[in-house]
């Protein structure tokens, strides 16, 4: 058979490990995108393509030169398109051709080829006849030894009468190099390519023939090294024929080495070593041999032995926080002590510090600050809405996905064995029927179990002695007391208005000056402009708001300066409307008069503390209760509690002792909308109550918290560092306060501590004394704190009097 030796100009397609004879059909995949153009040229064209197996498997995107010249024209007969931009093609090969060059690359190359002419001889028919029975009783011989042959390619063989078709048939169904493939193709003489086929089948058959008696004696053998042995050789042959034998040992080596120069300790290289066997033994192809090669990149990228030198100069320290935060002493003072301690044992194991506050006041912020104050590396990990213990342990690496826990994550990430890690949202875990996360974390923060903690993934200890473990909370109410006590908690109250003055001067507006590109000279405010901004449009605990509110500030003179409408500006107070619009909230004043029934108490919010108005009225009833307001089951009881004090007392006060028979009394709590509750509005609830059964005002410019008993008793409350400032910004001068917050009086801000009057108390009596315009026939005095300042007369309302008829030792100032 011979074929005209026109030149033609045909799509190529590049084929991997691959060779296509002529008339035979044969299924290929293609997904590479210069296969993909060549084959939508040769469907649209209507022409047949060149089909051309590439020198090196592992190139990607083969040149000329990449390229076997001898290849096969090819029809295509058949395309399935797949996901993913790839096809399935069924190709029937046509003629033998050779390449002489690119007439085109991209995006599909375009080949020049020639069909190659086939030699016919002539040959006497016995020795065509024997070539043919010869290679097909070899051919018989391969299939008995390959079970996986396909049982129709005897068939096909058998009805092959031409010594060319019959090589190429042989071949086309062999399991052998592309490279012997190849070197069929491009022996045309039908004689001596079936010659070749020969040769190949009786190769092929001596190596089947071996594998099978080395197949035959191991079964007969039990030991564990032979076994070994067989394994290792037939994946060696596996992977010779595959040609990746030299990458894989290339791999292990490295494995290997860096095992050794981790130095760990015996059972946990053992470990290693025993896992780097096991992979040694596997087909790098294998799920199997996927899920050790990422755990041992995992635990080889854990900084075992990889530390920071500490900066233990608390000097330098000192500054550096200063310089970042202000305010905050306890913390500063806590993290110069921990530094001072390090720098004295530097044995000292993991400290564990809690930093709980409301948002915004900084707690993320410092802990970054601490790392770069030690020279540390720092690593955050958020634990909020955690619910699962496989998050902190990890999961077993058996399990599909799995991965090590955000501990041992957050460790390498850091890269190193002494970090300060952030764990943030700690109180906002929870827990389901997969595990409490809370408990995975008291080993964590345990510092006699936490130098050999197991992660469930890595399986093997690692030693979290040396770690800094700060974390975060907004109340300390949902941790666990196991876990609380771990930590050591370090309070970050709410900012006063001083204080975020000062942290908008120093720290926000100078950020986002320089965020928004302005200059100091182009933005300025003024102090009053500051505290309007404070007072009028934000009410947090922190400074989040405000430093939004300021970069509103930035964004609008940029646009003005931009525009060309001014050149710098200045605000004052009274300038932030223009820019800003009107207040967002309205200031917190004391009543202008004493009312009756109305008292002054003071809440804690997590945006600080607020001003909280008591009202009590008592009118002609059957003896109910009511209480509105959006109030707290605690708070409720609070109110009943005072209520049983008052009926107790009703002889010293002057109340009618039937009033719980045909009086109804409604306390009520404005802001409806806002839920309420805590016990620091006992006393609150009982003089608005007793004001409204007596008819005293009470007194205007006094403000009041604490817990009330059954038999009178006032007990501390907490929050009083916002409290007093609520009631410093409400325009009050007294408050009154429980004896044994006396203590907490040092924490408060100077300029408030200096501007209130504070009266401590031990009992309701003397609350009523100091809080009301009336006289108790026994008092029982409260204590003083703060300057005298004498009271103001007050109106004179329901038959009240005048505080001049206060008896002595009640504990109103005098």
């Amino acid at each position: 058979m011979a074929n005209t030796e026109t030149t033609q100009n045909l799509p190529l397609l590049a084929l991997r490990g691959l060779t296509v004879f002529p008339r035979m059909l044969i299924h290929i995949d293609v997904g590479r995108d210069k296969s993909v153009h060549a084959l939508d040229e040769a469907l649209s064209s209507g022409q047949p393509i060149f089909l051309a197996a590439q020198r090196d498997l592992r190139e990607d995107d083969p040149g000329p030169d990449g390229l076997y010249e001898v290849g096969t024209i090819s029809r295509v007969c058949q395309i399935l398109r797949l996901p993913g931009h790839n096809m399935r093609v069924l190709v029937e090969g046509v003629a033998r051709a050779r390449m002489s060059g690119l007439v085109r690359e991209d995006p599909a190359p375009i080949a020049q080829v020639t069909p190659l002419h086939i030699p016919t001889r002539r040959t006497a028919r016995q020795r065509v006849e024997a070539a043919l029975r010869l290679s097909l009783e070899l051919f018989e011989r391969y299939a008995e030894l390959v079970p996986r042959l396909a049982s129709d390619a005897l068939l096909g063989a058998a009805e092959a009468d031409e010594p060319g078709f019959l090589a190429d048939y042989i071949t086309q169904n062999m399991s052998v190099r592309h490279e012997d493939k190849q070197a069929i193709l491009e022996t045309l003489p039908p004689l001596e390519r079936l010659s070749q086929v020969t040769t190949l089948l009786m190769r092929e058959i001596e190596l089947l023939e071996i594998e099978q008696d080395i197949q035959g004696k191991l079964h007969q053998q039990l030991g564990k090294n032979q076994k070994e042995y067989y394994l290792r050789e037939q994946l060696k042959t596996i992977q010779s024929e595959l040609g990746d034998r030299e990458d894989t040992v290339a791999d292990l080596e490295d494995y290997r080495e860096k095992i050794f120069m981790l130095r760990l300790g015996d059972d946990t290289e053992g470990k290693l070593l025993q896992e780097l066997g096991r992979l040694s033994r596997m087909s790098p192809a294998s799920p199997e041999a996927a899920v050790v090669r990422t755990w041992l990149d995992t635990v080889l990228g854990m900084p075992w032995t990889r530390t920071t030198n500490d900066r233990l100069d608390i000097e330098a320290a000192q500054r550096l926080l200063d310089k970042e935060h202000y305010g905050l002493t306890k913390v500063k003072e806590r993290i110069l002590e921990f530094l001072a301690v390090k720098s004295l044992a530097p044995n000292l194991k993991s400290q564990v510090l809690c930093l709980v506050g409301p948002p915004g006041v900084g707690k993320t912020s410092v802990a970054q600050s601490l790392a770069r104050a030690m020279g540390r590396k720092t690593a955050r990990l958020s634990l909020g809405g955690v619910r699962d213990e496989a998050d902190v342990r990890g999961h077993r690496k058996t399990y599909i996905g799995a991965m090590p826990g955000r501990i041992m994550t957050a460790m390498r990430q850091a890269g190193a064995r002494n970090p300060v890690l952030v764990l943030d949202e700690v109180d906002k875990m929870g827990h389901d029927f997969r595990g409490d996360p809370a408990a995975a974390l008291l080993e964590v923060f345990d510092p006699e179990q936490n130098h050999a903690f197991h992660d469930h993934y890595l399986e093997l200890p690692f030693d979290l002695s040396e770690v800094v473990f700060i974390t975060t909370a907004n109340t300390t109410e949902p941790i666990p007391p196991a876990l609380l006590d771990r930590m050591e908690l370090i309070e970050l109250t709410s900012y006063t208005d001083e204080e975020k003055l000062r942290i908008a001067k120093d720290h926000l507006l100078p950020k986002q000056l320089a965020l928004h590109g302005l200059k100091k000279t182009q933005l300025r405010l003024g102090d009053d402009a500051l505290r309007e901004l404070i007072a009028g449009y934000t009410r947090e605990s922190g400074v989040r708001r405000l430093e939004r509110e300021l970069a509103a500030l930035c964004r609008k003179t940029a646009r003005q300066i931009v525009a060309g409408e001014r050149e710098r500006l200045s605000l004052k107070a009274g300038g932030l409307e223009a820019l800003l619009g009107p207040r967002k909230y309205k200031p917190e004043r004391a009543r202008a008069k004493a009312e009756v029934g109305v008292a002054s108490g003071l809440a804690w919010t997590r945006v600080g503390g607020e001003l909280l108005e008591v009202e009590a009225d008592a009118v002609e009833g059957t003896g109910k209760i009511d209480l509105t307001g959006n109030l707290g089951e605690v708070m409720k009881e609070s109110a009943r509690a005072a209520l049983t004090y008052i009926r107790g007392r009703c002889h010293t006060l002057g109340i009618d002792p039937a009033f719980y028979k045909n009086r109804d009394i409604h306390i009520h709590f404005p802001e409806g909308a806002v839920p309420k509750d805590g016990p620091s509005a006992g006393i609150t609830v009982a003089v608005a109550m007793v004001s409204a059964l007596t008819g005293a005002p009470v007194r205007r410019d006094v403000a009041m918290t604490g817990e009330i008993t059954l038999r009178g008793r006032v007990l501390p409350i907490g929050g009083l560092k916002e409290k007093t400032m609520a009631a410093f910004r409400a325009g009050a001068h007294t408050v009154i306060i429980p004896r044994e917050n006396e203590k907490d009086l040092a924490d408060i801000d100077p300029s408030v501590r200096d501007a209130l009057q504070f009266i401590t108390v031990e009992h309701m009596d003397a609350v009523l004394a100091a809080a009301l315009d009336m006289p108790l026939r026994p008092a029982k005095p409260g204590k003083r704190k703060g300057p005298a300042k004498p009271a103001a007369p007050l109106p004179v309302e329901n038959g009240g009097w005048h505080p001049e008829d206060q008896p002595p030792g009640a504990g109103v100032p005098s």
